[in-house]
C-alpha cells in the first residue's frame, strides 16, 4: 500500500488536465476511455488519502485537498439540488440526478478529510450535505431515505449502509451529536427492517413500506455486503456503545457458509436466501470485507480472525493485486477464477485502503496471539485491538 498503491495512484490516478482523479485505468496503468466520471470515485479517493495522510503518507493530504477543491467546483449543485451524480471528464455535470449513495461518500470524503486536516471547511459542507439528505432524500411516509430522485424501482439499503458509514466517521470526527442520532436512525432500520433473523440474511431491495421486494428480486443477498454490514456494526457497538455481536454474528455465519468458495476462498457476488448461488463471479470488494468483517467479529467477541484473514490475503495477493504496474490490480473474477475485467477501476482502492488500515489497526493483538501460541499461553489483555495503529516503519516515510 504505501510503497506501491498509494505512490501510484498519487500520480498515474490523477488527472492533471482536468482535475479530479481519473475513473478508471486501462490495463497497462494508463488513464482508461471511460466517458463519464462518477462523483462517488472522487469522494472515495479523497478518502484514501486523508486516511493514509493519518497514516504518514506526506502526499496524502495535499492529494486530498485537490480532489474536495475539484469535487466543491464541479460537483456540487446548489442547496436544492445537492450533488452530481456524474460529471464528463471534462468536470460537466452530465448526470444532476442527487443520489443517496453518492450523497452518503460525500459525507464520508468529508468527515476524513476533517480528521485528516482539522480544517472546520469540511465539516461546514458536510452538514450542509446532510441538510439537503434531510430535506430532499426522506422518504416522505415511511422510515429511511429514498435511493434518488425521481425515486424508481425497489427502495435500496445499501445507499443507507454507506449514510451509516460515513456517520460513523463524521461522528467520531467532530464529536457532533447530529451525526450519532442518523447513525442510531439507520442501525435502528438495519435491525428492524434490512435484516431477517430467522434466516441470518440481508436484503437488498425493499417495498415503499420496506418489507422485502417480492419474488426473486427480495430474494437476492450479497455476502460481501452481509460482511461490511457486520464490520459497520461493529465501530457502531465501538462509538455508540450498543452491543451489535448478536446481528454481526449470524451476519457473518451466512455469509461464511454460502457466499465464500471452498476451494479459492473468494467471496461470491450473489446467493439466494437460501444459499443457493446466483453470481459465484467474485470482485475484489466481497473479498476485503471478508477481512473486515473477521476483525469485527475479534472486535466484539474475541474471535480468532486469522484463518479467513490468512486465506483472503492470499486469494488477494496471488490473484488480484498480482498485477503490473505494482498498484494495480484485476478487479474482476468469474465463478472459474478467469479474469473478467478490462479495466482497472479507480474506487477499489477505496476497499482495499480500507481493509488494510483495519489489519494494522490490530496487528499488535495478531501479533499478540501468535506469540501466545507459540508459548502455549494465552495473550495478555493489554494486548487486545488497539483504536489506532500506526504503521511500522512509517516515521521513515515522513510521517
Amino acid at each position: 500500500m504505501f510503497h506501491q498503491a498509494l505512490p501510484f495512484w498519487a500520480d498515474a490516478g490523477v488527472d492533471r488536465a482536468y482535475g479530479g482523479f481519473h475513473e478508471a485505468l486501462d490495463l497497462g496503468g494508463r488513464p482508461a476511455a471511460v466517458s463519464f466520471r462518477r462523483l462517488r470515485v472522487t469522494c472515495r479517493q479523497i478518502y484514501v488519502f486523508s486516511h493514509a495522510a493519518t497514516l504518514g503518507f506526506a502526499p496524502g493530504l495535499p492529494a486530498a485537498w485537490k480532489g474536495f477543491e475539484y469535487l466543491v467546483a464541479k460537483g456540487w449543485m446548489g442547496p436544492d439540488r445537492g450533488w452530481a451524480r456524474r460529471l464528463s471528464p471534462r468536470g460537466e455535470v452530465v448526470d444532476a440526478t442527487p443520489d443517496l449513495y453518492d450523497h452518503a461518500f460525500v459525507l464520508f470524503a468529508l468527515g476524513w478529510l476533517h480528521r485528516a486536516s482539522g480544517d472546520p471547511v469540511p465539516l461546514e459542507w458536510a452538514h450542509r450535505t446532510l441538510d439537503f439528505i434531510e430535506a430532499r432524500l426522506r422518504h416522505p411516509a415511511d422510515p429511511g431515505f429514498v435511493h434518488a430522485l425521481p425515486a424508481s424501482g425497489w427502495r435500496l439499503q445499501n445507499p443507507h449502509m454507506h449514510l451509516l458509514e460515513a456517520s460513523l466517521v463524521l461522528y467520531e470526527a467532530s464529536g457532533d451529536s447530529r451525526f450519532a442520532a442518523l447513525a442510531r436512525e439507520i442501525a435502528t432500520l438495519f435491525t428492524t427492517k434490512f435484516f431477517d433473523a430467522r434466516s441470518g440474511t440481508l436484503g437488498e431491495s425493499f417495498t415503499e413500506q420496506l418489507s422485502r421486494a417480492p419474488g426473486e428480486p427480495g430474494r437476492v443477498t450479497e455476502p460481501g455486503h452481509q460482511f461490511e454490514w457486520a464490520w459497520i456494526l461493529g465501530a457502531y457497538q465501538r462509538l455508540l456503545g450498543k452491543p451489535m455481536g448478536t446481528v454481526a454474528r449470524p451476519l457473518v455465519a451466512f455469509a461464511e457458509r454460502f457466499g465464500v468458495d471452498r476451494g479459492s476462498g473468494a467471496t461470491f457476488n450473489s446467493v439466494r436466501d437460501d444459499g443457493v448461488p446466483i453470481d459465484r463471479g467474485s470482485r475484489t470488494w466481497p473479498n476485503t470485507e471478508r477481512i473486515k468483517a473477521h476483525i469485527a467479529l475479534f472486535d466484539l467477541e474475541g474471535t480468532d480472525p486469522r484463518g479467513p484473514l490468512r486465506q483472503t490475503l492470499r486469494l488477494l495477493l496471488d490473484r488480484y493485486l498480482a498485477h503490473r504496474p505494482p498498484g494495480t490490480w484485476i478487479d474482476h473474477f468469474d465463478g472459474e477464477g478467469r479474469p473478467v475485467a478490462d479495466t482497472i477501476p479507480s474506487s477499489t482502492l477505496y476497499h482495499l485502503s480500507v481493509a488494510f488500515c483495519e489489519l494494522l489497526r490490530v496487528e499488535p493483538a495478531l501479533r499478540a496471539l501468535a506469540h501466545a501460541d507459540e508459548r502455549g499461553g494465552v495473550p495478555p489483555a493489554e494486548a487486545g485491538p488497539e483504536p489506532r495503529a500506526r504503521a511500522p516503519g512509517l516515521a521513515r516515510m515522513g510521517g
